[in-house]
């Protein structure tokens, strides 16, 4: 190996010095808090966001029905519908939040479809009860979804489960997702439910 004059060498180490720093700020950055925290306080405008190297990092959630501020929204991972709705400005006057999980977890690309809360009087009153006409589908209990022609207890559990576990369900359609769903159940549901 050839000798190395003083200069190269004090260039090499000014180099190795150098890489050494911005390798330093790289691992600092990764762990500073704040980045992410500003990042979710605004609607989603541009696709700046990071995913550190555990897996984790920012979701990204439409929240769309009953809200102050439909939008598309960034959270951070672990968030749940309830901070979802929060960060849409709330829930709006005629929401129906008892048709949704406000406890379920956030998935990445999730929609949060917040449902109009039916009117009172004579009309909610009938669809409640299982009479003809649509059933609401953010807010459908069991004994409502097993009046459906081809719906029995295990699969209106396996739909409530469903849809609770994603946050609502924004179209009847989705319930093709549900295990035991088939065709002619999907027609049955589609008469009966409305999103």
């Amino acid at each position: 190996m050839p000798d190395l004059s003083r200069t190269q060498v004090v260039v090499y180490g000014a180099v190795a010095v150098a890489l050494l720093l911005v390798g330093a700020r790289a691992i600092r950055s990764e762990g500073d808090g704040a980045t992410p925290a500003a990042a979710a306080a605004a609607p989603v405008a541009s696709a700046d966001f990071s995913i550190d190297a555990s897996g984790g990092g920012d979701l990204v959630v439409d929240v769309a029905g009953a809200v102050r501020r439909p939008g598309v929204y960034r959270l951070p991972s672990g968030a749940r519908v309830v901070d979802a709705i929060e960060r849409a400005g709330g829930p709006a006057g005629g929401a129906g939040l008892e048709g949704i999980n406000r406890a379920a977890r956030l998935t990445d690309g999730q929609q949060v479809v917040v449902p109009e809360r039916l009117p009172a009087g004579p009309a909610a009153a009938t669809a409640a009860a299982g009479e003809e006409g649509p059933i609401g589908l953010g807010s459908a209990t069991v004994d409502q979804l097993e009046e459906i022609d081809g719906i029995g207890p295990v699969t209106a559990g396996k739909i409530v489960e469903f849809r609770d576990q994603h946050g609502g369900l924004s179209s009847v359609d989705q319930l093709d997702q549900v295990s035991g769903i088939g065709p002619a159940t999907m027609e049955s549901l589609r008469a009966r439910l409305q999103p």
